[in-house]
């Protein structure tokens, strides 16, 4: 048994005699600052939108296509609130991707009539190609949507 028994929830604890309460501390009417994301200048949106589409334009050649969507799934949500022209592009990479997927499982299943084998890598050209194309364009700071692609993601 502890030195120090606990008492049930519904009886309150007691308080000694001789100690005063705490005093009370003074209450504001004013709220703290709540934090708003700051706007991206036109080169860090540029310079991020060109990252959306090169991020999955390397990682999709060296991950067999698994993780292409990575960098533009990250690129999306911290960025999407703070500008206009990084969350066009990054959402443009991340249609592309999730197209890329798509287009990559169908290939998978295909595999068992073989024409699979030809398609899988043909998907990843395509999808890098048309990435390389998508930096170059937020590059220039040029708008853009990616052909072939369905919007999904906005």
């Amino acid at each position: 048994m502890s030195e120090h028994p606990q008492l049930p929830p519904h009886q309150p604890k007691p308080q000694p005699h001789h100690q005063t309460p705490p005093p009370q501390q003074p209450t504001s009417t004013t709220l703290p600052p709540v934090y708003a994301p700051q706007p991206l200048s036109p080169t860090e949106e540029r310079n991020l939108g060109m990252v959306a589409h090169l991020v999955p334009a390397v990682l999709l050649p060296l991950s067999a296509g698994t993780l292409g969507f990575v960098g533009s799934l990250v690129i999306y949500l911290m960025y999407r609130d703070r500008g206009p022209f990084v969350r066009a592009h990054a959402a443009n990479s991340l249609n592309v991707q999730i197209i890329t997927a798509i287009l990559l499982i169908v290939s998978s299943v295909l595999m068992i009539v073989l024409i699979g084998f030809l398609a899988y890598p043909l998907v990843i050209v395509v999808a890098t190609v048309i990435h390389v194309i998508g930096a170059v364009k937020a590059n220039n700071g040029e708008w853009w949507t990616p052909p072939l692609t369905p919007t999904m993601v906005r």
